[in-house]
């Protein structure tokens, strides 16, 4: 912990002149009147799909192909190392490998957010660490979840403190329930929104009045709340969200940038007609399908999706051709 938290602080001055010179997006919905972020997170970020050759091994050169689409769609930036990426099947290794890859096909005026959360506070500083050497501009630390009973307020407020106040670059909470089965808790969120290091947090529940009343509660500080998922990207926006993280955006980048376009232009009868399409394919990539049908999809828009990392496995035929009827259904395919 003390030689993490001495190598975070001789990083701090240069890495901070990286994430400051990004320019300035629009005002993010969840920031009050009359101030803006320090570091915008508002817009489209894609938590990307980590790509394997059929031996299992990172295919990087599939990896930066996939970049090169990106490239042209106007994300404020990607996210390696989330839940979509299969973060925990990639060795310490892969993962600092992997952001580094990412980095430095990038541009410089896109965010680039990474995956660090581990089990231990003294693990999550030493990645984020590394990650931060490796180009990232702010670190997305998922709940520890391991011993999810003993995860209290406290604790949690106490783990993301230290990580805080140790990192080099800003911090995004991320709460994503469905994979931990532990809602980081209103208090924890409201508390560590003081934190002139942690600047926002990716919710993946989907319960708007949570995300309505987080953004209400943190309006006085400089933080920013980014919905985790397309199927509730309107509603959040409607409650004061400053933007998403998508799995979605991996096959229908624009017109999930469409979409926040439109929210952001008050276009909210445009802006319902596009969400009502994207609803069916989101469901059937993240919570029916996962990350199989995700790299399954991406392949039909011209993506490299390939094979998950066991114990992940391939959909069936049957399965394929509901995903595909799914996206036919909806005018995408």
């Amino acid at each position: 912990m003390a030689f993490s938290t001495r190598l975070a602080s001789s990083l701090r001055p240069a890495l901070a002149a990286l994430h400051w010179a990004a320019p300035r997006q629009c005002r993010g919905l969840s920031t009050p009147q009359g101030s803006e972020p320090s570091l915008s997170l508002g817009g489209i970020f894609p938590p990307l799909a980590t790509p394997f050759s059929h031996t299992q091994e990172v295919d990087y050169a599939q990896l930066e192909g996939n970049l090169r689409r990106y490239a042209g769609i106007p994300f404020r930036g990607l996210v390696v190392l989330g839940s979509n990426g299969e973060y925990p099947y990639l060795t310490s290794r892969e993962r600092v490998e992997v952001v580094s890859c990412v980095r430095q096909a990038l541009p410089r005026d896109r965010l680039l957010l990474a995956g660090s959360g581990c089990e231990s506070t003294q693990a999550t500083i030493e990645l984020t660490v590394s990650m931060a050497e490796a180009g990232a501009d702010v670190a997305l630390v998922v709940t520890p979840c391991y011993y999810r009973g003993a995860m209290t307020t406290a604790a949690l407020v106490h783990h993301y403190t230290e990580v805080g106040d140790a990192s080099p670059i800003p911090v995004v909470l991320y709460s994503v329930p469905a994979n931990t089965g532990l809602d980081l808790p209103m208090e924890a969120v409201i508390t560590l929104s003081q934190h002139p290091n942690i600047i926002g947090i990716k919710d993946s529940g989907g319960d708007i009045t949570r995300m309505g009343l987080m953004v209400h509660k943190t309006r006085q500080e400089d933080f920013q709340v980014l919905a985790g998922s397309a199927s509730f990207l309107l509603a959040s926006y409607a409650v004061g969200a400053s933007g998403g993280v998508c799995a979605l955006a991996n096959v229908l980048g624009d017109p999930l940038c469409q979409l926040d376009h439109l929210c952001r232009k008050g276009q909210w009868q445009e802006a319902r007609d596009l969400q009502h399409r994207l609803i069916e394919p989101n469901t059937a990539v993240t919570r029916r399908f996962g990350i199989p049908g995700l790299k399954k999809a991406m392949e039909w828009f011209g993506y490299y999706g390939g094979p998950c990392r066991a114990p992940l496995a391939p959909l069936s035929p049957a399965q394929v051709e509901e995903l595909r009827s799914t996206f036919s259904a909806n005018g995408w395919l």
